[in-house]
């Protein structure tokens, strides 16, 4: 519950973001010429703190009330993320803190793989159907004389979104083995992997990562996930 509020703030937070810098583009020039290429974080300080007329009657006005609005609306979401995101992965630590181990797993992924396996448990009688229900799980999409894979999207969007997170920080980290496969199959890439080799390195993650999903869902922790 907590993971899925922190991510309905975030969504609002971007769209408030898109819609302030929208109004910095469209509003009188005199105050866009004020607000044009300040950093986001100045441009919401500057914009919460305008001071509104009692009577709205300009243009200007009314986009100087509409960006301090936003831009309030912007902070005070900015600080639910922060308070849950804390609840978060305490709670995530206390739960599951082998998976917080593994490169490139952080709290966000822990909480949305922990997410996906637990509304899901009767599909989690091996590795192969857990990969499947991450959307992970090669189909043959073979034609001719080429013999290729892609992945099967039958599966749960976020596990699939958790999974290729972990191989992007993999590949951007000093992940050795994961260097080392790219290098092995994409070696004229200069280290960057193409598309069916993240499709593979997803099938290994879900592969490493299931049987560490799976005790933290069999396994109460130490203490209540809820105490203080």
């Amino acid at each position: 519950m907590i993971h899925i509020t922190r991510e309905s703030a975030v969504k609002a937070r971007t769209q408030a973001i898109n819609q302030i810098k929208s109004l910095v583009v469209t509003a009188p020039s005199d105050l866009a010429e004020e607000l044009r290429g300040l950093p986001r974080r100045q441009l919401i300080t500057r914009a919460s703190s305008f001071d509104i007329a009692d009577d709205v009657a300009t243009t200007t006005d009314a986009a100087r009330l509409a960006m301090r609005a936003l831009a309030r609306r912007i902070q005070t979401l900015t600080t639910e993320i922060g308070q849950l995101e804390t609840h978060r992965d305490r709670l995530i630590e206390q739960a599951a803190p082998e998976l917080l181990e593994v490169v490139g797993v952080g709290p966000f992924v822990a909480a949305t793989l922990l997410i996906a396996a637990g509304d899901n448990p009767d599909r989690l009688h091996s590795e192969a159907a857990f990969a499947k229900l991450c959307a992970v799980a090669p189909k043959p999409a073979s034609s001719g004389k080429t013999n290729r894979h892609r992945i099967d999207h039958g599966g749960h969007r976020q596990g699939n979104r958790a999974l290729h997170t972990v191989v992007i920080a993999r590949l951007r980290w000093p992940d050795e083995r994961t260097r080392d496969y790219v290098a092995k199959h994409n070696p004229t890439s200069g280290g960057k992997a193409d598309a069916d080799t993240i499709r593979r390195l997803k099938r290994y993650a879900a592969r490493e990562l299931f049987p560490i999903v799976l005790r933290a869902l069999c396994t109460p922790p130490e203490k209540p996930l809820l105490a203080a």
